[in-house]
C-alpha cells in the first residue's frame, strides 16, 4: 500500500472504482424492433373532425445505447399499403394517385441521423424521411422508458403533408383537409444480448 494513500482516500478510489464498474455493467445497447409491442398510428382532421388510422407493418433496425446517444444510428420503414382507417373505402382511396399513391411508393423511410438527449429521459431525433418521392429533414420529440430488458420510446410528430405532395387537387385546400397530420409512435426494442457479452468483458479487463 502507498503510504501516501489516506485511509479515506482509499476508501474513495474503491467507492469510485465500484460505481465506474457498476455503470459499465448496467449499459445496454438496444436494436431489434418487437412489432407485437409496437404502434404506428396518427390523427389528420377533415372539416375539423378527427380521423384517427395507424399502420399494420413497418420494421426498424436500430443501434442505441442511452449512455452514448449521440451516436445512434438506425432506420424505420413503413409499408403504406398497410393502411388502416377503419374503413376499406377510405383506405383505398388514401392509398391511391392523389394521396400516397402506393403504387409508385409503396413505403416510407425514415433514417436516423442522430439523437440528442434533453434530459429527463427525453430526446430529439433527427434526420431525413423520403415520403412520395420527397425527402425532408425532420425533428422528432420522444421519450424513453427502459423495462425488462426493452426500450421503449413513445412520441409525436407532426407531418405537414403538402411538404411530400399528399393530397392533391381540391384535397390541398387545407380548410378542407388539415395540413398538418399528427403521427404518434410507441415503438420497443430488444436489448441486444451481445452488447451485454461486451460489457461484461470489459468490466473483467479493468480488474
Amino acid at each position: 500500500m502507498n503510504p501516501f494513500i489516506s485511509r479515506p482516500s482509499l476508501a474513495s478510489l474503491l467507492a469510485t472504482g465500484l460505481l465506474l464498474l457498476s455503470s459499465a455493467a448496467q449499459a445496454v445497447q438496444y436494436g431489434t424492433l418487437l412489432p407485437e409491442n409496437s404502434t404506428l398510428g396518427f390523427v389528420s382532421r377533415q372539416m375539423g373532425v378527427p380521423v384517427n388510422g395507424q399502420f399494420r407493418r413497418f420494421a426498424a433496425e436500430l443501434d442505441f445505447d442511452p449512455a452514448r446517444a449521440a451516436g445512434a444510428r438506425g432506420s424505420f420503414e413503413v409499408e403504406l399499403a398497410s393502411i388502416d382507417t377503419g374503413s376499406n373505402e377510405a383506405d383505398e382511396e388514401v392509398k391511391g394517385k392523389d394521396w400516397l399513391l402506393v403504387k409508385n411508393f409503396p413505403r416510407a423511410r425514415f433514417e436516423i441521423a442522430g439523437i440528442r438527449p434533453l434530459g429527463g429521459n427525453r430526446y430529439e431525433i433527427h434526420g431525413p424521411l423520403t415520403l412520395r418521392g420527397m425527402r425532408h429533414d425532420i425533428v422528432i420529440a420522444a421519450s424513453l422508458r427502459e423495462e425488462a430488458g426493452r426500450a421503449i420510446f413513445e412520441g409525436r410528430y407532426l407531418l405537414k403533408r403538402l411538404d411530400f405532395n399528399i393530397g392533391g387537387g381540391a384535397w390541398g385546400d387545407t380548410d378542407t383537409v388539415a395540413n398538418e397530420v399528427e403521427v404518434r409512435f410507441s415503438l420497443a426494442f430488444r436489448a441486444k444480448p451481445e452488447a451485454a457479452s461486451r460489457t461484461t468483458l470489459r468490466t473483467a479487463k479493468k480488474r
